[in-house]
């Protein structure tokens, strides 16, 4: 318990550094959180439980007690990544590297999924902002650009970041709003979606994988007429087309 509560310490004495308007409860206990689950390596409720250091000795009202702090709409999540994340950004930029961002969509419990942007560094995805919903399926547009415009906030100033994701997220919309900031972006699409070329005739990018097109530059996406290029690559072994 000894090492938990040292490592507990260190984190709340970096937390205040980073992050001085927090109030002092809700640094202490989250500085407590952290180092419990670095020892115990897991999010399980119940194994951070077993381990916490706190003067209660059922398993069960740890984890409550645990429970109590994660529901705590006062924590400003964003508010306490902010410094690290931009720590990390300014440190990639620094490099002369781009930031790469991806996007991602997972589920959490049985009724919520968690969207969450992550930057690349070496091998490794590190989280800068996420968004937790009750929800079926995918989460919508809003909330997407709600965590993009949480980690455009986190950016180094002259950052271009390069945002990554799947056909959850190659929409017009998207698109639009990464050419408006001057983002890069590589997000894969949905066949369906209806392209327009130069002329304004329609088709959709099945029908340009049928016809064996490759590279389609000047075109738009949808009735929205959303200016992009796409690149369309058959991989070998692959039933579907990148």
């Amino acid at each position: 318990m000894d090492g938990i509560a040292a490592v507990a310490s260190r984190i709340v004495d970096d937390l205040q550094d980073r992050y001085p308007n927090q109030r002092k409860t809700q640094r202490d206990k989250l500085g407590l959180l952290v180092a419990t689950m670095l020892e115990v390596r897991s999010a399980n409720l119940m194994d951070m439980a077993a381990v916490l250091p706190r003067p209660i000795e059922r398993i069960d009202k740890r984890s409550q007690w645990i429970e109590r702090f994660m529901s705590n709409d006062l924590v400003d999540c964003d508010a306490v990544m902010a410094p690290f994340a931009r720590e990390v950004l300014a440190r990639i930029a620094s490099s002369g590297e781009r930031p790469v961002l991806s996007m991602d969509q997972s589920q959490a419990s049985g009724k919520h999924h968690m969207l969450m942007v992550a930057v690349r560094v070496g091998n490794r995805a590190l989280p800068l902002c996420w968004r937790v919903r009750e929800t079926k399926g995918a989460i919508g547009f809003a909330v997407q650009r709600e965590v993009l415009e949480a980690v455009r906030e986190m950016l180094p100033e002259g950052a271009v970041p390069v945002l990554m994701g799947d056909r959850l997220y190659g929409s017009a919309d998207m698109i639009a709003l990464c050419r408006a900031w001057g983002w890069g972006y590589r997000l894969r699409l949905k066949e369906a979606l209806l392209v327009l070329d130069a002329n304004g005739a329609e088709t959709t990018l099945g029908e340009c994988v049928a016809r064996g097109e490759t590279a389609l530059t000047g075109i738009a996406l949808t009735k929205k007429a959303v200016p992009t290029n796409v690149a369309i690559l058959q991989e070998p072994g692959h039933a579907e087309p990148w």
